[in-house]
């Protein structure tokens, strides 16, 4: 059942299922709580209450906001983590996961522990050799494309690429809720505003969290040339000892998507370590 939080700025919408200690889940840019709904059922068979929110603009949350940032973002996940009294383990999908980084450094009380899914959480450079990348140079035109013009049928291809190999059974109908979702009034400039978003704010920030990180990179990321060494930067610009990365072979930008057995798997494993207890 979908609950709605009032925020500045307007209205988060959230679900929550469950009994235990509190996992807000967080998707990625033109996507909705959706993203998770393989993710959600064995969390909470394993005993987590779960909370999955819609990020401001997506899926049921409102569609005007002033602002679309990272630092944006992690105001209104902290707003559902207090809402819900936390403390919580967060879980955030690419814009997401600088979202989650920001959350934790500013409001280490409120969050534990970490999981960044494909994030961007620095600051974005490409160099003239990662163009020779074919699934890398597939993606960022997509993704160029889907900014400049608005193209609903363009971010349905870059999801094509970012979702290599193994697709969920339901990927038709995924696709197809996602574009009717974009083609609703000012969705599609909320992924438009996000897209423009720098990670620079989240970068700033990695220094100053104090939980655990768990950063999980697919091995055929498109937005990357090279996931594992986007993972290893963020893992290193971490306070030392905090963060772990974790390489899902075959998995593209959308791991919990098409992999979410063994992303759940790597979760609770990292849930229920010592590092995101202490």
């Amino acid at each position: 059942m979908t609950e709605y939080l009032a925020v500045d700025g307007g209205t988060i919408a959230y679900e929550v299922a469950g009994s235990g200690p509190l996992i807000v889940l967080a998707h990625g840019m033109g996507d909705s709580r959706a993203a998770y709904r393989a993710v959600i059922p064995p969390l909470v068979a394993a005993g987590y209450r779960v909370a999955a929110v819609d990020l401001r603009g997506c899926g049921e949350s409102s569609a005007g906001w002033p602002a679309w940032s990272r630092t944006a973002i992690a105001g209104d996940l902290l707003a559902v983590i207090r809402h819900l009294g936390g403390p919580a383990l967060l879980v955030g999908h690419s814009i997401s996961g600088g979202a989650a980084t920001i959350a934790a450094a500013r409001e280490p009380s409120l969050v534990t522990a970490v999981v960044e899914v494909a994030p961007f959480t620095r600051k974005q450079s490409i160099r003239l050799g990662d163009l020779r990348v074919k699934r890398f140079r597939q993606g960022v035109l997509r993704l160029l494309g889907t900014g400049v013009f608005g193209s609903v049928p363009l971010w349905r291809s870059y999801l094509d690429v970012a979702s290599p190999g193994v697709k969920p059974a339901d990927w038709a109908e995924r696709l197809d809720r996602i574009d009717s979702l974009l083609r609703e009034p000012g969705r599609m400039k909320a992924l438009q505003g996000m897209g423009r978003s720098a990670p620079t704010d989240a970068g700033a920030q990695l220094g100053n969290v104090r939980c655990p990180v768990l950063v999980v990179m697919g091995t055929l990321d498109p937005d990357w040339a090279d996931p594992h060494a986007e993972g290893s930067a963020i893992v290193d610009a971490l306070p030392s000892g905090l963060g772990r990365l974790e390489m899902i072979e075959g998995a593209g930008h959308y791991p919990h998507d098409q992999f979410p057995d063994q992303v759940v798997s790597l979760m609770l494993a990292f849930f229920r370590s010592d590092a995101a207890h202490a």
